[in-house]
């Protein structure tokens, strides 16, 4: 597990910022810890038809199909709804920050508002109220759309309605710099989005600018146990997985990682990226075990990834929003709790926010 030495120490924040320097390969390409730099918007790229070989395991046959209808296993059990009351909201405005401080606001699911090295990024960003197959969320959006700020950066995990959700993007100006996974570039420009940067694993760019010009962010895209599909025709045509962002000038550092299973991906992102201010981990969607455990993490395995990975803070996500498995809508906050104080780390490391709370890092 990582050493958690205190971060006001400058000259440890020194070796942060030095890691972060490049070298040239002699294929003239830049690397960074994590894999390679690549350009900003850069289009034409020949991604290969299907994905399907990123997969951790076999997606689910006719068999688990039957199984899942017959059972109805991934409707909500009997009483599961029954404390959607008791969820926690917090809608309040967002903190006031400057180029120095990393500050994150949980709007519900996996939508953040992430704010680091002067930019404004949303993850994800889910602000309908209905999506495709699903009910209509059971909490209001954290963070109203007319309130947030000029927004500098979009960050998508992959495909799936609940994460790459269009009414939303519609809202944005077409000329928002957009980050997504290989072969999903064509949608955003069929949406006429003209900045867009798709990126294979362990493939990064930078994004210069922030903070009236002054700073930059690094956008590194990392590997997920997931998969892709949003029609009857493209399972798997585009990549999924997590984003690490990085502020060059401090050396903050934030992982969002999407939707995923557990696996051996956590301890390699880990080692690839040292010094992980802060996790943002799906802990809901997890039952029935026997079909969601390659693709969601239950809140005990997402505990665990947060050591692998060696984040300092863990701030949960993916649920409290939609009702999409079986679990009561509560047990993933109790139970991560729960996980949490089993693994001995100290409780104010874990970030388990209402929707619309917000929670910052200073240098």
């Amino acid at each position: 597990m990582t050493d958690h030495t205190d971060r006001t120490d400058p000259t440890r924040r020194v070796r942060r910022t030095a890691a972060t320097s490049s070298r040239a390969t002699a294929a003239g390409e830049t690397l960074r810890p994590g894999g390679t730099l690549r350009p900003l918007g850069e289009t034409g790229r020949p991604w290969p038809k299907s994905f399907s070989h990123r997969l951790t395991t076999p997606l689910p046959g006719v068999r688990a199909l039957a199984r899942l209808a017959r059972e109805g296993a991934a409707r909500p059990r009997p009483g599961a709804l029954d404390a959607v009351p008791m969820l926690p909201v917090e809608r309040g405005p967002l903190p006031a920050v400057d180029a120095a401080t990393v500050a994150v606001t949980w709007a519900g699911h996996a939508s953040w508002v992430l704010r680091i090295g002067g930019f404004t990024v949303l993850t994800d960003p889910v602000w309908s109220r209905r999506i495709l197959g699903t009910p209509a969320r059971i909490t209001p959006v954290g963070v109203r759309w007319e309130e947030l700020p000029p927004v500098d950066a979009v960050v998508i995990s992959h495909n799936h309605y609940d994460h790459l959700d269009a009414p939303t993007l519609r809202r944005l100006p077409r000329d928002t710099p957009m980050f997504v996974p290989a072969g999903l570039g064509r949608w955003c420009r069929r949406r006429r989005f003209t900045q867009v940067t798709e990126l294979d694993w362990w493939e990064a760019a930078e994004l210069p600018g922030g903070d009236g010009g002054t700073g930059t962010v690094r956008f590194d895209f990392v590997p997920a146990h997931h998969w892709s599909k949003r029609t009857l025709t493209d399972t798997c045509r585009s990549l999924w997985g997590g984003w690490m962002l990085t502020d060059a000038a401090t050396g903050r550092r934030v992982y969002f990682a999407g939707d995923t299973g557990y696996g051996h991906w956590f301890r390699e992102i880990g080692g690839r990226y040292p010094d992980i201010d802060l996790a943002l981990l799906p802990i809901g969607a997890y039952d029935p075990r026997w079909w969601l455990s390659d693709v969601h993490v239950d809140p005990e395995e997402a505990v665990q990834a947060c050591q692998d990975v060696g984040a300092r803070n863990m701030a949960p996500m993916h649920w409290a929003t939609f009702v999409l498995s079986a679990e009561p809508v509560m047990e993933p906050l109790e139970r991560v709790r729960a996980a949490w104080e089993r693994s001995g780390r100290p409780r104010e490391q874990l970030w388990d926010l209402p929707v619309g709370a917000s929670r910052l890092l200073t240098v």
